[in-house]
């Protein structure tokens, strides 16, 4: 298949739709020791390889955001983000892909222009603009934002969880050819939750793993998002598996990933999945998931993180 993301504009195909790499997404099965002592049964649902520059949940957020902007007419996407933001990385590889002008607020210096994930993005096509931290605690000020904004512009919200992103996250859970008793999933901003919610059968539990620390806002986030899970049973976020807060990780963390991924075979990295599958485990260890259930996690991409770590010298 071609990637169009990869096109110069001249030849890239005029169209605001996603064109995915592979959908559904794999459903792998996992084999370790510990889920037989365990006795669970573990797949993965591999969002990861579902497009190779839009990976995992980014895809499935910004589809029916390209499809709004289709719409309305809006030819401008905007969002916000961090030096090594996988959002960020996505959304120039979409905008590239459907033919939209895209802008990063980054929260950093400009010389952070050079690392892997801005390199991609601005070779994408989007423009940058640094702001300090204090600046960037503005994102939301529509006063603050009139400066970069156009009548044709959508502005994405950071992480790209906004009320759009919610079904095209839901489709992921008619992909599964059967009913779970638990999905597991790495959580931060509560879009991908909050979609998981909305498609989920009602016997179906969630456990939602928070990647931050002080993550108690999520679930009035998700409430935010899609205001049916504030009625929606089932679902929990777990807050004591951030391992530190977000975007950190212990050298006993990123080892523990390394073992996983060498005895399974599933490519993982500290930030998003490797922490939350690290965090399912240490729930399974403390007998707070029943024997016997049928679980299914949710790898939602984020693995050209990878570059971002080892060029800061962390792996």
């Amino acid at each position: 298949m071609t990637d169009y993301s990869l096109l110069p504009s001249s030849t890239r195909p005029q169209a605001f739709a996603l064109q995915p790499a592979r959908l559904p997404s794999p459903l792998e099965a996992i084999s370790h020791p510990l889920l037989r002592q365990y006795d669970v049964q573990l797949w993965c649902k591999r969002d990861d390889l579902i497009h190779p520059t839009i990976s995992g949940n980014k895809w499935r957020k910004l589809k029916y955001q390209l499809q709004h902007a289709r719409e309305q007419g809006m030819q401008h996407l905007l969002s916000f983000g961090g030096a090594y933001s996988n959002h960020i990385h996505a959304l120039a590889a979409a905008g590239s892909q459907s033919g939209l002008r895209t802008t990063g607020i980054i929260r950093g210096e400009a010389e952070a222009v050079s690392n892997s994930t801005l390199s991609a993005a601005k070779g994408w096509g989007m423009d940058l603009i640094f702001v300090d931290r204090q600046s960037y605690r503005r994102r939301q000020d529509p006063d603050w934002l009139a400066q970069f904004t156009a009548s044709d512009t959508l502005i994405v919200p950071e992480g790209g969880s906004s009320p759009l992103a919610i079904p095209g996250v839901a489709e992921l859970v008619e992909e599964v050819p059967f009913s779970p008793d638990l999905w597991v999933l790495p959580c931060a901003s509560g879009g991908t939750l909050a979609g998981l919610i909305a498609g989920k059968q009602d016997r179906e539990q969630i456990l939602a793993i928070a990647v931050l620390k002080g993550g108690g806002f999520i679930a009035d986030e998700v409430c935010r998002l899609h205001p049916a899970a504030a009625s929606t049973p089932g679902w929990q976020i777990a807050l004591d598996h951030h391992d530190g807060g977000y975007a950190k990780f212990s050298p006993s963390l990123w080892q523990w990933v390394q073992d996983f991924s060498a005895e399974t075979g599933l490519p993982l990295e500290p930030i998003y999945s490797g922490k939350a599958m690290w965090g399912l485990f240490r729930e399974l260890a403390a007998g707070r998931i029943p024997r016997g259930s049928k679980i299914v996690f949710i790898h939602t991409g984020g693995m050209q993180g990878l570059a971002g770590l080892k060029e800061q010298g962390r792996i």
